[in-house]
């Protein structure tokens, strides 16, 4: 049920004094929250970098709603207004690598301003947009999410992949992959409607690794609540913290998408998932310094 803006000022507390402790009470707060506040909370979990930088305007446009709304999201949580908010993110983005971010910052100001729009001006933008978002994959995911992510991978006896519409592709990927470095992989195909019903063999000592971008395919979202339920350990990559699959996965690599066009780029998630199976490659091959991956057909 959701809760009125009112209401959610109303019972705001002491705000949230770090990035961390600030985007956990979004977290439990999300699903009470109304229609506002939940994009607000979407787009800011997705871009704390331009939280740091842009107006309340610009933030108020982004989001789709008006910006005395993000003023009242803000007090929701506890701070006076959006700018006591805004000094959570520019306190982030100032502790991070500032050389990296520059170049980020750049890159986007690149991409902002270019007007091109020829045929080899539609491939030099969706390049520029890649490369901005595999910056973004660098910035956003761990250390420590990548090897807890090698490790499920690695003790699982059998890893099924799920993913449907334009998520397809990188578990499809992925099968491929894990199939020619001897690893036990099983797509739960939607063709046939079988999916839902091959998903209820996962065993305990399986791994369930789900892509799902917004708007998330509801069968896949099913699947992994079903499957976290029997304490079958899930991986995700979504596009949000505050996804659906974030609620059931044992890691959730977050690659936030931005809506520059009809065309979303799959450049950061399959990067990812390639990055996952040459780290298993190098476990399973005892070579850290040159691991492959072998191809299904002969020179």
């Amino acid at each position: 049920m959701k809760i009125s803006e009112k209401k959610q000022a109303s019972i705001a507390c002491s705000p949230p004094a770090t990035y961390e402790e600030l985007i956990r009470v979004i977290h439990d707060r999300y699903t009470h929250m109304s229609n506002s506040y939940q994009k607000i909370s979407l787009y800011i979990t997705q871009n704390p970098n331009d939280i740091a930088v842009d107006s309340v305007y610009v933030v108020a446009e982004k989001c789709g709603v008006h910006a005395s709304g993000c003023v009242r999201f803000a007090q929701s949580l506890g701070y006076k207004g959006f700018k006591d908010l805004q000094t959570v993110f520019k306190h982030r983005l100032s502790t991070a690598a500032l050389g990296f971010n520059a170049r980020v910052r750049a890159l986007e100001d690149e991409l902002d301003t270019c007007e091109d729009r020829t045929e080899m001006g539609f491939l030099r933008d969706l390049i520029g947009r890649d490369i901005f978002s595999l910056q973004e994959l660098l910035a956003n995911i761990s250390p420590e999410q990548i090897v807890k992510a090698v490790d499920l991978m690695e003790q699982a006896d059998t890893i099924y992949l799920i993913g449907q519409l334009r998520s397809a592709p990188v578990v499809e990927l992925l099968r491929y992959t894990l199939t020619m470095l001897g690893k036990r992989a099983v797509l739960l195909d939607a063709a046939g409607g079988l999916a839902t019903h091959m998903a209820k063999v996962m065993r305990a000592t399986d791994l369930l690794f789900a892509v799902s971008f917004r708007f998330y395919a509801s069968e896949v979202v099913n699947i992994i609540e079903e499957t976290a339920a029997r304490s079958v350990p899930v991986v995700a990559i979504s596009d949000s913290t505050l996804s659906p699959l974030g609620r059931s996965a044992n890691v959730l690599f977050c690659v936030p998408e931005h809506e520059y066009t009809f065309s979303r780029s799959l450049a950061a998630p399959m990067c990812l998932t390639q990055a996952l199976v040459v780290a298993l490659a190098s476990r399973l091959q005892n070579n850290s310094d040159a691991p492959r991956i072998p191809v299904a057909t002969q020179e």
